[in-house]
């Protein structure tokens, strides 16, 4: 067969060939990304003592949020207006700039808070501008997505890996790596990484603190990314409840072991938190288009790569600490209490792969206030259950009002969806 006839669009082999095309390219960072990630984490594992490995479990939670909140107050409203208007006024880009440097400035300030209560000074300011950089790096992401310039975000992605994981072997190689040397080859990266976009795209990004107008991002706060914002919030809140209350209330080196199982999750996490900035303005366009079946394929075949990683993750996991225990764990761990929280991790993720993909398809319908509300009572189920099972129970059992809270918020959007495709025949 060949090959051009392997791409023609109308056949299931071309279709296959599109789907294995648009994931390969703009996956492949990602999952660089992932890789990069969970390597890096191994390293900080078998090289930090727990409550300080716990510090950096915690800022990878704590950043991944601050990178949905950049989705929810500037991504999403830049690739819906780019889906509806097929391209975007020059005022409205530049406002969506200036309001991605207030937002990093201001996530700065936070990540530096939030770590400064359980670490000095030097390491929470450390880890504060690797959140803001991280985030500047994010919404250039997403402008590069909307604007249909995906090679650019995989070019970046490697490069962040690649820089990360060459920072910390140079360290470990040299016995330098502690955790201020390891967060700051985590600014480092990112902010190279966020170079990779360009001299165009910079100068625009300086263009708009002085042309900018925050007034006008109002309207867009208004009308679209309140709701989106309180969704991720409440969703934060669904998801991560344990690591906020074990790291406050049982200190770093409590959360440590949940960590471990959180790490091992990090491939599925990374794509379900990267892969909506590359589906979200492909369904945005096909529903503005009233091409409803189109973007419902485009929910399935999300789903099914993201199952795909999470059975591999799962594979993988499970034959470390079965077989390879002394490769990931070391003294003051316990392989059973790992398995155990692997297992729990394992469960969580497959319910977030098969609701994310439902949760992109009603974003791209502007349906943000729904999906706030949907967040609401998996959030309070969640915060709930995981304070009691923590206090009562211990740490590993609180991971179980997290899974709870994830399946509130499943059936909830699912039923969204339904009503929603139902309403438009």
């Amino acid at each position: 067969m060949t090959s051009a006839a392997l791409r023609s669009r109308g056949t299931p082999l071309g279709r296959l060939w599109d789907i294995a095309v648009r994931y390969g390219l703009s996956a492949s960072g990602a999952f660089g990304i992932s890789g990069a990630h969970f390597l890096a984490a191994l390293i900080l594992l078998r090289a930090l003592p727990p409550a300080d490995f716990g510090l950096f479990a915690f800022a990878l939670i704590i950043v991944p949020f601050c990178l949905g909140i950049s989705g929810a107050l500037l991504g999403a409203s830049l690739s819906t207006a780019v889906a509806h208007a097929h391209a975007i006024a020059e005022a409205e880009l530049t406002t969506h700039l200036k309001a991605s440097l207030v937002l990093s400035a201001l996530i700065m300030a936070a990540v530096t808070v939030l770590m400064w209560g359980g670490d000095s000074l030097l390491n929470a300011a450390l880890f504060g501008l690797y959140g803001g950089l991280m985030t500047l790096r994010w919404f250039a992401r997403s402008y590069a997505y909307a604007m249909n310039r995906r090679y650019r975000v995989t070019i970046s992605d490697f490069v962040y890996g690649g820089l990360l994981l060459a920072g910390l072997v140079v360290l470990l190689g040299a016995n330098r790596l502690t955790i201020v040397n390891g967060a700051a080859v985590f600014a480092v990266a990112a902010g190279v990484a966020f170079l990779i976009f360009g001299v165009s795209y910079l100068r625009k990004l300086a263009a708009s603190i002085m042309y900018g107008s925050l007034r006008a991002y109002h309207s867009i706060w208004r009308d679209l990314t309140r709701w989106s914002l309180l969704g991720v919030v409440l969703t934060e809140m669904t998801a991560n409840a344990h690591a906020y209350l074990v790291t406050f209330i049982s200190g770093p080196k409590a959360f440590a072991l949940l960590a471990i199982g959180s790490l091992f999750m990090r491939p599925v996490s990374l794509c379900l938190t990267a892969l909506p900035d590359l589906e979200r303005p492909t369904m945005a366009r096909q529903i503005a288009a009233g091409e409803i079946s189109r973007a419902r394929r485009v929910v399935v075949e999300f789903r099914g790569a993201a199952s795909i990683v999470w059975a591999a993750t799962v594979a993988l996991a499970v034959a470390l600490l079965l077989w390879f225990p002394d490769l990931v764990l070391k003294r003051g761990y316990d392989q059973m209490e790992a398995l155990a929280v692997l297992g729990l991790w394992a469960l969580i993720m497959a319910v977030r792969t098969f609701r994310t993909p439902e949760s992109v398809f009603l974003q791209s319908a502007r349906e943000f206030r729904a999906l706030a509300g949907a967040s609401v009572w998996s959030s309070l189920a969640s915060l709930a259950l995981t304070l009691a099972l923590l206090l009562v129970v211990g740490p590993i059992a609180s991971l179980a009002g997290v899974l709870i809270g994830d399946l509130v918020m499943a059936a909830r959007i699912s039923s969204l969806s339904r009503a929603w495709r139902w309403q438009r025949g």
